[in-house]
C-alpha cells in the first residue's frame, strides 16, 4: 500500500487528494490553478514533495457512453507525461458524474455559488481516489 495523491485535472485546475499510507481515507487537500500542462506538472512534483505519495490516481474523464473524448484523450497523454517525468506509478479511474455528485451534495448542503466552485475539483479529487481505494479493497 502506498499513500496516493488524487487529481482531477481540468482545463484551468486540478483538485488534489491525498490517502493515508494504509489506503483507508482519501482527504481533500487543495485546488491548484493551472497555466498549462508544464505548470500543472510542476505543482503535481511539489504536492509529491510535500506529501510524500508514491503514486497518483488522475481520473480520467469518460464519456457516458463509455467513450473517450478530447478532454480524456489529454488526461491519458498527460498520465503518460507524468509516468515518463516523475518515475511514479500512475493509475487512470473514471471520474464519470464526480463532480456532479459533489455539486449535489453541497447544495443539499445549501453551500453558495462562491464555495461550491472553490471546492468542487478538490472533492471531485477526493471522490475519484476514496472509490480507487475502495475498488482496491473490497473487503474493508
Amino acid at each position: 500500500m502506498a499513500r496516493r495523491l488524487g487529481v482531477d485535472y481540468g482545463e484551468k485546475r486540478m483538485g488534489i487528494a491525498v490517502c493515508d499510507p494504509q489506503e483507508w481515507v482519501a482527504t481533500p487537500l487543495c485546488v491548484v490553478p493551472i497555466h498549462s500542462e508544464d505548470h500543472a506538472l510542476q505543482e503535481i512534483r511539489r504536492l509529491i514533495a510535500e506529501t510524500g505519495a508514491e503514486a497518483i490516481v488522475l481520473g480520467l474523464p469518460l464519456n457516458m457512453d463509455n467513450t473517450r473524448g478530447p478532454m480524456a484523450q489529454r488526461v491519458e497523454a498527460f498520465a503518460e507525461r507524468l509516468r515518463r517525468e516523475i518515475g511514479l506509478p500512475v493509475d487512470l479511474w473514471d471520474e464519470r458524474l464526480s463532480s456532479a455528485e459533489v455539486e449535489r451534495v453541497l447544495l443539499e448542503g445549501d453551500a453558495s455559488r462562491a464555495r461550491r466552485r472553490a471546492v468542487t475539483d478538490m472533492l471531485a479529487a477526493q471522490t475519484v481516489l476514496q472509490s480507487f481505494i475502495d475498488a482496491r479493497h473490497p473487503s474493508r
